[in-house]
């Protein structure tokens, strides 16, 4: 066999294992970052909160998600029960994350989380633990906090009418100009912005356009003005 020969079938061989490695460790294509604003997620619930809401927009989940096709979900993992969540992380998780339907019930929403998408996050989420680390670190430490870039625009949860031009605006201007998905609730003739969620790439590093939007028939479409926060 000649050297071209040889350089052929070594990057035949490279081109397998790229392929192979892909195929299998590959589960999704971008991460949601999904946040609720907390009065709205209440009123759009069919059964009443326990407790008393916060005006702010706090976690709803962390979700590896597939551009075409159904997401991934419920992935099979060697710590999917055995790791505990790491007790120096909780007092964090319940400002940022809390059960808004049930605050005493914070850890099952938490584990939830992790069951259904966390586990499906490898090879960028690499436990049960790098999930809720992950997640801090976006809202606290890298500040992908969505009340926090409404407030920067003046967009305050006033009970103001919006439109969703103004809201997309003030989240692309702190987001290096990518289009979030919002969702919205229609009760009693009001309009509310429940949710927001922050697309990114891969491995969670660049935001990116979110795919996917809600379908303009959906109930959960936002309208182009009146929409209270």
């Amino acid at each position: 066999m000649g050297i071209m020969g040889m350089i052929d079938m070594v990057t035949m061989v490279f081109s397998l294992m790229v392929l192979m490695f892909s195929s299998s460790a590959v589960k999704y294509d971008y991460l949601q970052f999904t946040q609720q604003y907390q009065p709205a997620a209440c009123n759009s619930n069919p059964t009443p909160c326990n407790d008393p809401t916060d005006k702010l927009f706090t976690v709803h989940g962390l979700w590896p998600s597939k551009v075409k096709g159904p997401d991934p979900h419920d992935c099979k993992t060697k710590t999917n029960k055995s790791q505990t969540i790491d007790i120096l992380l909780k007092p964090q998780l319940e400002i940022i994350w809390p059960n808004v339907f049930n605050r005493a019930d914070n850890e099952s929403f938490w584990e939830t989380q992790w069951e259904k998408h966390g586990t499906c996050g490898s090879p960028t989420i690499k436990d049960k633990n790098h999930y809720f680390e992950t997640v801090i670190r976006m809202y606290i430490t890298e500040k992908q906090n969505v009340s926090h870039y409404l407030s920067k625009a003046n967009i305050n949860p006033d009970g103001i009418a919006r439109t969703r031009k103004d809201i997309e605006i003030a989240i692309r201007n702190s987001t290096n100009d990518k289009e979030p998905k919002l969702k919205c609730h229609k009760k009693n003739g009001i309009t509310e912005l429940v949710e927001v969620t922050l697309c990114s790439n891969y491995f969670g590093k660049q935001f990116i356009n979110c795919p996917n939007k809600i379908p303009e028939k959906s109930r959960y479409f936002c309208p182009i003005k009146d929409i209270r926060y």
